[in-house]
């Protein structure tokens, strides 16, 4: 398998521990949401959002943060921690797309008003597994 991963012939992402994207989904009916309709949409293609997120789509990776940090209108279980290392995860990997706004991101959504100090060290623990994840070192 060593071999594999340094020739770049598999992915270390496609070999590695993501935690499953069926984790995330609320057990609440969307029918409790604010917004029903969005809570469905959100469920309908969190997994294949979820699995592009993991094979670095820039786009999927910001729905995923949100998601995880906001509940996105009851659709996701809210995982703050895990939303923030998203966040952190986005920022570290450098995307074409990055921009100011994805550290507007990370100060907001990993910030003293939705993480204690403790979980905001989690997700910067976090955040380096998951660039090593996607093969993206320092």
């Amino acid at each position: 398998m060593a071999a594999l991963l340094a020739c770049g012939c598999v992915s270390l992402a496609e070999v590695s521990d993501w935690p499953a994207a069926q984790d995330y989904i609320a057990e609440k009916s969307c029918s409790l949401s604010a917004e029903p309709a969005r809570c469905r949409t959100t469920r309908d293609t969190w997994i294949d959002t979820y699995h592009k997120a993991t094979l670095g789509n820039f786009e999927s990776q910001h729905r995923v943060a949100i998601c995880l940090s906001t509940g996105c209108d009851g659709a996701i279980t809210e995982n703050r921690m895990f939303g923030c290392a998203w966040q952190k995860t986005i920022v570290g990997s450098r995307h074409p797309e990055y921009a100011a706004a994805d550290n507007d991101d990370v100060a907001k959504f990993c910030g003293e008003e939705w993480l204690d100090n403790a979980d905001r060290q989690t997700a910067r623990d976090q955040a380096e597994v998951f660039l090593t994840l996607l093969g993206i070192s320092k």
